[in-house]
């Protein structure tokens, strides 16, 4: 297991050398001046002003050596600071981390409570009536965009109701969202759970522990549940990572201030430290939350050994 782990985390920190690479070269990757580029909305820049700017991102030196530079600092803790403001692009990151994943852990447990029901619910009572109105129910949830859905539950139940309000930043701000982000993605979860657990009601464990005189609850909770849900968590991950992607949508709909809000604004600010930052940081989360779901494998299933 420690041998897997730290083969694990090395593979992580080539792909967070990857990462690097790609968001080093972003800003060359705009045809033009990249400078010009960033202070075009501007007023009142001077040619000196852009020259400035150019040295001290390194944009007049080689690439390697551009790349060497930014290296160093994302080694010390600098990101950069922001086109607009002159700000920490680390602080603001942090600054707008927690809200984004919060919005991101609050769908993501109402996704897994929704789908977990629906997916066992159905598996158990496959080829009913129940399991065709559960999967069906999925199927609309699928199929559902983001910002469709974000847009229907603001007009019911903050405009027309008036229970919620349409946007800001305290919990009760935080439901909405929340639900948006969370039905679509229980839908995909509900299918899975009922794949992997009609596989595993007919593996030949289950219907030993049945025949050894087992109440219905522990074969279906203790056993069956638990084998059931590694390729699940493994799905969770994967929607994880999607939701991540999703808040950026989500978090402007309801103007929801994450860094996702933040990085849309950065792409129409031109902002390209900031928009680095935000790519690496993702990356970061990203790579984390996978090394924690290959942990929790092991506690799920103690037949998978990591040599």
């Amino acid at each position: 297991m420690l041998n897997y782990l730290i083969r694990r985390i090395l593979s992580a920190v080539v792909t967070i050398f990857v990462t690097t690479i790609a968001v080093a070269m972003l800003i060359h990757l705009v045809p033009g001046d990249p400078v010009q580029i960033m202070y075009a909305q501007s007023q009142g820049t001077t040619p000196e002003h852009l020259e400035q700017v150019r040295q001290s991102l390194g944009l007049d030196r080689p690439l390697v050596e551009q790349y060497v530079m930014y290296m160093q600092r994302v080694l010390q803790g600098d990101l950069g600071h922001t086109i607009r403001g002159e700000q920490p692009v680390l602080d603001l990151l942090l600054l707008r981390l927690p809200n984004t994943l919060l919005l991101t852990g609050t769908a993501l447990l109402i996704a897994v409570s929704i789908g977990l029901t629906f997916g066992f619910i159905a598996a158990y009572k496959r080829g009913s009536w129940v399991d065709t109105s559960l999967m069906t129910t999925a199927i609309l949830g699928v199929s559902m965009p983001h910002f469709w859905l974000g847009l229907i539950l603001l007009f019911f139940f903050a405009v027309k109701l008036q229970w919620l309000p349409v946007a800001g930043n305290n919990l009760e701000n935080l439901i909405l969202p929340a639900i948006t982000l969370g039905v679509t993605n229980a839908a995909i979860i509900a299918r899975l759970t009922r794949s992997s657990m009609i596989d595993v009601f007919d593996q030949d464990f289950v219907r030993t522990a049945r025949a050894k005189g087992l109440t219905r609850a522990a074969v279906l909770y203790k056993h069956a549940l638990r084998a059931g849900l590694v390729p699940i968590v493994t799905m969770i991950g994967l929607q994880f990572t999607y939701m991540m992607g999703g808040a950026i949508v989500v978090e402007n709909v309801f103007g929801w201030n994450g860094v996702g809000r933040m990085a849309i604004q950065a792409i129409f600010q031109r902002d390209y430290p900031l928009i680095q930052g935000f790519i690496l940081m993702f990356a970061l989360v990203v790579v984390t939350v996978s090394i924690i779901l290959d942990i929790v494998y092991v506690w799920l299933d103690p037949r998978i050994r990591y040599d």
